[in-house]
């Protein structure tokens, strides 16, 4: 009776440690694919704040040369702005040295016709003279 009893006692605890051995078995593969998740985890996460900070100073560059872009057409504007004021300034210099040349050309023209208008009285006073005198002579 006892190698009856011993049998199925036996039996059980070989069983028992089956399945405990088993049960380590499945709490190290457990355990195993638990390292091999964090582990992963911390890959991904390392690869996340990579291509943040890539991403970040990528933004930045692109802000940086933005900003120089700006900058260079702000130049740019300002240098046509006072190329054009200074374009405007001559052109105000040739407008006004040709509007005094109007107003001495005007002048002159002026001065002539007023020769010529006393050159006519001139030339009309000795024609009436000279028929005065022909008309005192007869």
């Amino acid at each position: 009776m006892s190698s009856e009893t011993d049998g199925p006692s036996e039996s059980l605890s070989a069983q028992i440690a089956e399945a405990e051995r088993k049960l380590k078995a499945a709490a190290d593969v457990a355990s195993a694919a638990e390292r091999r998740a964090t582990a992963e985890i911390e890959a991904l996460e390392a690869d996340l704040e990579r291509e943040r900070a890539g991403a970040a100073e990528a933004r930045q560059q692109l802000q940086l040369a933005h900003e120089e872009a700006l900058q260079r057409e702000r130049e740019a504007k300002e240098q046509a702005i006072a190329a054009a004021e200074e374009r405007l300034t001559e052109i105000e210099t040739q407008a006004e040295a040709a509007v005094k040349r109007v107003e001495e050309a005007e002048r002159e023209v002026a001065d002539e016709k007023a020769r010529a208008r006393e050159g006519a009285a001139a030339w009309l006073r000795e024609q009436l003279d000279s028929i005065r005198r022909e008309a005192e002579r007869r």
